[in-house]
């Protein structure tokens, strides 16, 4: 990768990861997980706009649309939980700055991964997350006191949800585009209901059942406007 687009990477590292990935941990000791969930559902809105902004053009009637249908899916979705647990104003604010940063970190990921390709982007942002972010997380490594279950658990998720997942998406947001790559993440929260059932043996609302279905036609439209 040519010294010139170093830059461009640290700034999506900062986007994408370090500022985020801080502020969501902050958020979650203020906010109820109902509706850290439904804010969530928003990423596709924040990208499009960017993406809207950048491109001088609004979005179509179809991507509109199914970003419409996402959100109400995802409200439908919080909806019979949004009484439980408190909800601070301070931690809905850091929770909209990272969707925003979200917003634009997949529109700058796009020109980079089809200059570069996704590994060569993600890896290099990444070890420039992780310097930004060690001094945040290395006292409390230091003190922890470490069994296997939480172990196994935070290696998954590094390697899953800070991994593959960001390389899939940086794949999708250069062949496909941004707004169309974020309405993946209407499928986070039905994935996380199925989930939540299978693996902990949660109750379910049957309107968020019904939510998680407008959840996916929401993606599902938006995939179909962009393609046609």
């Amino acid at each position: 990768m040519p010294r010139s687009d170093w830059g461009a990477v640290a700034l999506l590292a900062v986007l994408w990861m370090a500022f985020p990935l801080s502020m969501f941990p902050y958020a979650e000791q203020r906010v109820s997980s109902a509706l850290t969930g439904m804010l969530n559902g928003s990423v596709p809105l924040f990208a499009a706009l960017v993406a809207s902004g950048i491109s001088r053009r609004p979005p179509t009637k179809g991507v509109a649309a199914g970003l419409a249908v996402g959100l109400i899916g995802a409200v439908l979705m919080a909806l019979p939980s949004l009484h439980q647990g408190r909800s601070s104003a301070v931690g809905v604010l850091l929770i909209v700055a990272a969707l925003v940063s979200y917003g634009f970190a997949i529109n700058l990921a796009r020109p980079l991964q089809q200059r570069h390709g996704a590994l060569p982007v993600i890896w290099r942002a990444q070890m420039v997350a992780l310097v930004l972010t060690a001094p945040l997380g290395v006292p409390d490594l230091l003190r922890a006191h470490w069994t296997p279950g939480p172990l196994l658990s935070l290696l998954a998720l590094g390697a899953l949800g800070t991994g593959v997942a960001y390389v899939l998406i940086t794949i999708a947001a250069g062949r496909v585009g941004s707004t169309r790559a974020a309405a993946t993440a209407f499928l986070i929260p039905p994935v996380a209901l199925v989930l939540g059932v299978v693996v902990r043996n949660e109750r379910v609302a049957l309107l968020s059942v019904g939510g998680a279905a407008i959840c996916v036609a929401g993606a599902w439209l938006v995939n179909q406007a962009r393609a046609a």
